[in-house]
């Protein structure tokens, strides 16, 4: 096991699941870029309530960025050929709407900014 970061593009939508103990974890599949110009794919789960709800928000093709433990593993596709993938147990996840966030958060309010509440987003959805 690793313990690493990954980013890459959904493939499909992540899925929320309940196990045989009543917990919700999430599951889904994610295309991540290789330095000679293919792909790997790598399959996520979580049972971080908040990771789960960042990748049950995103839609097919979106990037994210996960952290977490990372089990490299050779699959066989349909011709028969040995693929490397990736199984991920996500315990952060990272999207653009997460950083666009947080910029605004770390950047300095302006005089106008100061005098509104800051008690919603861009978006109008409360924080």
């Amino acid at each position: 096991m690793i313990d690493g970061l990954v980013s890459g593009r959904l493939v499909g939508s992540a899925q929320a699941r309940t196990g045989q103990n009543g917990r919700r974890f999430v599951t889904a599949k994610m295309r991540v870029p290789a330095s000679d110009g293919g792909a790997l794919f790598a399959s996520i789960i979580t049972f971080s309530e908040s990771t789960g709800d960042a990748l049950l928000a995103l839609n097919d093709g979106d990037s994210v960025a996960l952290s977490g433990s990372v089990v490299p593993k050779i699959w066989e596709d349909r011709h028969g050929d040995a693929r490397i993938g990736l199984d991920v147990t996500a315990h952060a996840a990272v999207t653009a709407y997460h950083v666009r966030r947080k910029r605004r958060d770390v950047q300095p309010a302006t005089a106008d900014e100061r005098t509104t509440s800051n008690t919603t987003d861009e978006a109008g959805d409360d924080l």
